[in-house]
């Protein structure tokens, strides 16, 4: 590894996010980065969690420098997760820490989970001098949003999309609908794609539309694929295809599209059976694309986090609505939520919307 030196713990920190990012989204466990220096702030070893079952961030760190012959006595590490405190799929990496002698640990967000925290309480006892949570930028706490609200609230994190015409129509009087929005937002959209674990739609929408429910994403020269937003990250090659869900009691089809491996159909109309079932498959970020029978269930049961609405500056007078009758009957009970972007797509936008402000904490396994 050529010699780079890290000035502090913030720079040292935005190394491990910047390491992380380089793991796989969509999966169960949470992307995370690892930067070990000595005494002078010169790198000696990094590692990121690749996936669920293989070494966490610290100890593929921990391996690099082995593998390097580089002695880790006396170092420092710095992780954008508190180091776990159990064993799970892989060893504790409190106490792989403390065996390679590292003298002391900044980690940036803290793993408040009964089953994988303790990391820092453990490194503490052993002697080692352990800062954080620390995250002056958020960009760690940021990197873990959907999957640390997935396993504190025991339910996979929902992202509502919705695209529709400037008067909130979905599809004309004649049932039409390709194209609302334009191939930029239609590209954006499978960027939101490739950074969730399952995409779900109802049986009207599969029955309707024959969708394949896939990541399409345009590739650059290399031949990986891209995505042009800075909102959205491309999956990589050892992350699969997000789980293809649909929701209802109606049969499929045998030459369905979306029929397939990771295939699932969920014969309910109740969105918490439907997360409880993708849930247990380890699913942390599930995409609701509707349609809007399906979207209105998830908002009437309080069970979305977060909403994409792509909106396209065309009127349509009349047509399908995106959301049907949330059961609001004044304006004071409308269904406020909590914008926090805005961007444009070629001739169309993307607002982003959060359902809660409450702050998102980090929880569960790695």
């Amino acid at each position: 590894m050529p010699e780079h030196r890290v000035t502090g713990p913030d720079d040292a920190l935005a190394r491990a996010v910047a390491l992380a990012q380089r793991g796989p989204v969509g999966g169960a466990n949470p992307r995370v980065g690892c930067v070990v220096t000595d005494a002078d702030g010169v790198i000696v070893a990094e590692g990121w969690h690749r996936g669920a079952g293989t070494p966490h961030a610290e100890a593929a760190a921990l391996a690099a420098a082995a593998a390097q012959e580089t002695a880790l006595h006396g170092t420092h590490a710095y992780v954008t997760l508190e180091p776990c405190a159990h064993t799970g799929r892989t060893g504790p990496c409190a106490e792989a820490l403390i065996d390679a002698g590292v003298a002391s640990v900044t980690y940036a967000v803290a793993d408040p989970n009964p089953v994988a925290a303790g990391g820092a309480a453990r490194l503490r006892a052993a002697g080692v001098d352990v800062h954080g949570p620390l995250d002056p930028s958020g960009a760690a706490t940021a990197l873990v949003r959907e999957w640390s609200t997935a396993v504190r609230r025991g339910r996979p994190f929902v992202t509502v999309k919705t695209a529709a015409s400037l008067d909130g129509r979905i599809a004309a009087a004649d049932g039409t609908s390709r194209w609302i929005t334009s191939s930029e937002a239609r590209t954006h959209a499978h960027g939101l794609r490739a950074r969730v674990g399952a995409i779900v739609v109802g049986t009207g929408t599969a029955l309707a539309d024959d969708p394949a429910l896939t990541v399409r994403l345009p590739a650059d020269p290399s031949g990986t694929h891209t995505s042009s937003s800075p909102t959205t990250t491309a999956r990589g090659d050892e992350q699969p295809e997000p789980w293809r869900v649909v929701v209802g009691l109606r049969d499929l089809p045998d030459d369905a599209r979306v029929r397939g491996e990771r295939f699932v159909h969920v014969r309910s109309h109740d969105p918490a059976a439907v997360l409880a079932v993708l849930h247990a498959r380890e699913v942390r970020h599930v995409l609701v694309e509707g349609g809007p029978r399906l979207v209105t269930a998830f908002l009437r049961a309080g069970l979305v986090d977060e909403v994409y609405a792509y909106v396209a500056p065309v009127l349509l007078g009349a047509g399908k609505s995106a959301v049907e009758d949330l059961g609001v009957a004044t304006i004071a009970d409308a269904v406020r939520l909590h914008p926090r972007s805005v961007t444009q797509l070629g001739p169309d936008v993307v607002l982003v919307c959060d359902l809660s402000q409450e702050p998102v904490g980090s929880e569960q396994e790695r």
